[in-house]
């Protein structure tokens, strides 16, 4: 399974508004320019997010996009879904060998696991604790 710039950008708006949840309705223009992306493509990206009920849009001058939901109450899985569609690595063929039919559904149920366990309270908030570690110089 592969994640397309669909899903990728999708977790990056995502992750951008649960960072400054609480702060207003933020603009796809700053959240662009911030991570160098294309406020175009967001906007397309955003639309499906919002019809899934997972961000709000606020018009005028001061408008823009919020959580629709708690960060804690989204998951990676969610979004992935509404960009990406169902979740499946591997297509499970029923003409296949009981135990390589087997594999493909763990692998798949592993995937789903993983996306549905990871909310976005956890994404935005994450830490890279080896990065500290990665530039210290000892003499």
């Amino acid at each position: 399974m592969k994640i397309s710039t669909k899903g990728r950008y999708g977790l990056t708006i995502m992750m951008a508004l649960a960072k400054r949840s609480g702060e207003g309705p933020i603009a796809l223009k700053l959240i662009a320019k911030e991570y160098s992306l294309s406020e175009h493509y967001l906007e397309q990206l955003i639309a499906p997010l919002r019809n899934a009920g997972l961000v709000k849009s606020i018009r005028g001058a001061y408008g823009g996009y919020i959580l629709a939901k708690e960060a804690s109450t989204i998951t990676a899985g969610d979004i992935i879904r509404v960009l990406e569609g169902p979740i499946s690595p591997v297509e499970v063929m029923d003409d296949e060998e009981p135990a390589k039919r087997n594999l493909w559904i763990k692998i798949r149920d592993a995937v789903k696991d993983v996306l549905d366990s990871t909310t976005l309270e956890d994404l935005a908030n994450y830490e890279d604790e080896g990065a500290q570690d990665a530039y210290m110089f000892y003499i």
